[in-house]
């Protein structure tokens, strides 16, 4: 069976690339490898993502399903004030996240588990370049999970292509969180932000 990038240890031989990447002024370096997320470059979704953000951010930042590292380091990168947690269920990609952070002078704190069971405390953002290809009833279930974990006013940023699910999934998010918008549509790609969590039906 091929390795996916949810894979919790890929069995792909390494095939290290490093990449480069440029995001309001800072400038990133990342080393990537064979059986984790986007290697060689920081992917489409992922940058308007990135791009989306508000100019200011604070406070405990989740990067959901982290690869890598990309959306965690380069916040951290720009943002050196802010408590940065990286999760993934891929050790390879979760190892690589740490290494990234080290490298481009970030501090932050990594978390090996499937969605937020071992993620401990609330945070004002939630990132997330979901996986996919895991299929809806995972990346919903996240969704969900995300909800009961923000504080208040925090906010969860997810990138979604359509041609693979944006609009149902912003139809299902209505019925998670209280307001739920679309911040960017680029490239196919929807980034779309939920604040507000309904606990209570979630």
């Amino acid at each position: 069976m091929n390795d996916h990038y949810f894979t919790e240890n890929p069995a792909s031989s390494h095939k290290y690339v490093e990449a480069a990447y440029a995001y309001r002024g800072c400038a990133l370096r990342f080393t990537t490898d064979a059986g984790v997320f986007s290697r060689g470059e920081v992917d489409f979704g992922t940058d308007a993502l990135l791009k989306a953000l508000p100019e200011e951010i604070a406070g405990r930042v989740l990067d959901l399903g982290c690869g890598w590292g990309a959306i965690g380091v380069t916040v951290g990168k720009k943002w050196p004030g802010c408590a940065v947690v990286m999760s993934d269920v891929n050790e390879r990609a979760l190892n690589l996240a740490a290494k990234n952070a080290r490298e481009n002078g970030v501090t932050a704190q990594t978390v090996l588990g499937d969605g937020l069971e071992k993620v401990p405390g609330a945070f004002d953002y939630i990132l997330t370049n979901p996986p996919i290809r895991a299929g809806k009833q995972v990346i919903y279930r996240m969704f969900a999970e995300c909800a009961g974990r923000l504080r208040e006013n925090g906010s969860l940023y997810l990138v979604i292509r359509k041609q693979q699910g944006a609009e149902s999934a912003l139809r299902y998010l209505k019925t998670v969180y209280e307001n739920v918008d679309t911040v960017e549509k680029t490239g196919g790609f929807w980034v779309i932000r939920c604040m507000g969590g309904i606990r209570d039906e979630v």
